[in-house]
Order: C-alpha cells, then structure tokens, then sequence
C-alpha cells in the first residue's frame, strides 16, 4: 500500500492528566481537534466513557456540537455512542440535529458495550437487558428514523425524528470483536476495528466484513479503519516514559484500580509480578510508541496487514504539548494536507 493512500484520523478521549480538570481536558481536546483540522485529518471523533475519573468525555454528542463549531473541514463524530445507554429515537434526533447544523461533516460511531461497568450501565438505562438482539433492533429503528421510513402499520409511520433533513449521519459499527463486523456486513455499515482493545483477530474480523458486506442504502462498498493508541516523538526517551506510563495504564485497569492519572515519577519505580511483566508484553500489541522512522514504517505495517486506508489514532501524553507534536509529526510523515 503506497504510503499516499494512507489517511490518518484521531480518536480523543479527553483525557484529564494528573494536576489537570475535567474543564481544562475538554479545552486540550477542542485544541486537538483544532489543530487536526488545519493539519489535513480526516475525522476527529470523541468517546463515551461513564464512572471514569480520569476521562472527561460523558456525551460525545454535545461535544460534537462544540467540536464540529470550532472546526472547518474535519469530519466529527462518536467514538462511539453506546447505543444500548440511550434511546434509538433520541439518538436519532441528536445526530439529525448536528447533521442538519453541520451538514455532510457528522460521523455517528456506534457501540455496544457500555463503556462502563455493568452497575454505571443499570442506572443509564434500567431496562438495558444487555442482549444483542435489543442491539440489532436499535440499529433497525436508527435506520427507519434517519430515512423516514413509512411502513404501513408500524410506530415509524406515527413517530418520526425531526428535523427532517436531506443527508444522513455517516454510520460506522465500532468492533473489537467478529459479531459487531457480522452485523455491519448485514446493516452496510461502514467497520471501525479498536486494535487499541483487542490486538488480535482484527485483519480476518475485517476480511469476513468486506466478504459478507451487503451494499445499503447509504454506503454502495465496505469501509473500513483501525484505530491504535500511538505516540511518536524524536527523542527515545521521551517515547521510553510515554511507554512506561501506558504499560501501566493497562497493569491499573486489570488490577481493577480504575485510571486514576498518573505521571512517570509515579510509576518509574513500579514493581510488576512475573505475570503482569508478561501482560505487558501482550498489551503493547495495542500500541505503537516510537520516533517517527520506526512510527511510519509501524503504521504502513499496520495499514497492509489490515488493508486498510485510514487509520485512528488514540494519543496519550504527560504534557498536552508533546500529544500535539506527536500529531504534527505523523501528518508531516503522512504528507496530510488539504
């Protein structure tokens, strides 16, 4: 794959550093965002995560709105709206709204985990019965909505998502596993893979979309990207700490501590058992941190193996300044631009 086909997009999710508020991580990420979009990004997306102390990002649909006004030409979506939280309708009217505002320019991500624990999942929606099904029929009703389907005898003829508009969000299913590809190969959907979640399976997950994919009425062929946590920086050192600091990101989440922030000094001296120095080998599958020769040639890797054209990028950092570099570098690399 020639290094020119390769398209680079952001997945934020405003990620609140140690001494840092929740208001100054939602300014760092609309900076971001900023910045992407004078760079020659393709989309800039943002999460939903519930219960996390450390990320600011709840409602990626109101930060869209913010977002997509301080931007020009960037594409601005979910990454994603975990469906089974809200309603099917008023997700509908949500992405309407900002389509209509910002017509052509919306992306709506879609997932099916929560993005918390169950008990957090319970109280979004106490009658989320966690099954798939109840997912599936979501994504009928979002698709019924968003064309105005009139079907006879069916609640779409009596309840309709306004404003009425002539274009449609760009709908994308989020996976880190081969069910959700099976249901946006049915649906004609377009594939994000979270390879920042699960290392492994990602390029066969994509290859059975694309074999199975079913044109629909808004997207004609498949599409597909993958996105990774990814740091890039000149100096080996700092990329070494930026290491560090996510190797034990990911110790933290399975010993069940959360993600409370941390910085280098808080963890350079970190004992790890014999088993978590082996889970760390295993979780930087999920991530590329390098300078930026091993960065680009990493990357066009990961582009041919999955044979993709975009990937996404999920960029943590101990200072605001150098996530920002890190994003400079990679479009310098990449040749981004409008």
């Amino acid at each position: 794959m020639e290094q020119k086909r390769i398209k680079l997009s952001v997945l934020d999710q405003s990620p609140i550093n140690k001494n840092k508020t929740a208001s100054e991580a939602l300014m760092e990420t609309t900076q971001l965002a900023e910045l992407t979009d004078r760079l020659g990004y393709t989309r800039f997306w943002v999460s939903e995560h519930h219960n996390a102390e450390s990320l600011a990002g709840t409602s990626p649909e109101i930060l869209i709105a913010h977002l997509a006004n301080h931007t020009k030409h960037i594409r601005i979506g979910s990454g994603g709206i975990m469906l089974p939280n809200h309603s099917a309708l008023k997700m509908s009217e949500n992405f309407r709204l900002l389509e209509a505002l910002y017509p052509n320019r919306i992306d709506m991500g879609i997932g099916r985990a929560p993005g918390t624990d169950r008990l957090t999942a319970s109280l979004l929606n106490p009658s989320n019965r966690f099954d798939e099904q109840d997912f599936i029929q979501q994504l009928y009703d979002l698709d019924n909505f968003f064309h105005d389907a009139d079907g006879k005898d069916t609640v779409y003829r009596k309840v309709k998502a306004y404003p009425s508009i002539p274009t449609v969000p760009h709908r994308w299913l989020l996976t880190s596993s081969g069910e959700s590809g099976t249901i946006a190969a049915h649906f004609g959907m377009a594939l994000s893979y979270a390879q920042f979640i699960n290392p492994y399976l990602g390029a066969d997950i994509i290859k059975a979309y694309r074999k199975n994919f079913r044109p629909s009425e808004d997207l004609k062929t498949p599409q597909a990207n993958v996105a990774i946590f990814a740091f890039c920086n000149e100096d080996e050192e700092v990329v070494r700490k930026q290491q560090a600091v996510m190797d034990y990101r990911f110790i933290q989440l399975e010993r069940g501590g959360g993600l409370a922030p941390v910085l280098y000094e808080d963890i350079e001296n970190m004992p790890y058992s014999e088993f978590e120095l082996q889970r760390i080998k295993v979780n930087r599958a999920r991530t590329i941190f390098a300078t930026p020769e091993v960065m680009k040639e990493k990357l066009i890797g990961l582009a041919e193996d999955y044979q993709v054209d975009e990937i996404m990028l999920v960029t943590y950092a101990e200072k605001f300044e150098d996530r920002l570099h890190s994003y400079e570098l990679l479009a310098e690399m990449f040749q981004l631009g409008r």
